[in-house]
């Protein structure tokens, strides 16, 4: 899943960091899902201080535990399936 970090800690960057940070994650969304709904996430659940965004598919949310877990290798290579 696409996801964009600002590399400066803190919760709230920029208008123009935060307009560029969107940008590059729309774009990988788009690169991810195709043609395929998606959403922009950027409730920090698990890492509340410091500024990150996901590109999720429209169900993420309902189908996440159904889903089999998978593990990211690198930049720019698939996911695995565990």
């Amino acid at each position: 899943m696409p996801m964009v970090v600002w590399k400066n800690h803190g919760i709230e960057p920029p208008s123009d960091a935060l307009t560029h940070m969107h940008e590059q994650l729309m774009a990988a969304g788009r690169d991810r899902f195709g043609g395929e709904e998606f959403e922009i996430d950027a409730n920090m659940r698990q890492i509340p201080d410091h500024f990150h965004a996901h590109a999720r598919d429209a169900d993420w949310f309902r189908l996440r535990t159904a889903r089999p877990m998978s593990r990211f290798n690198g930049v720019g290579t698939p996911r695995v399936e565990r």
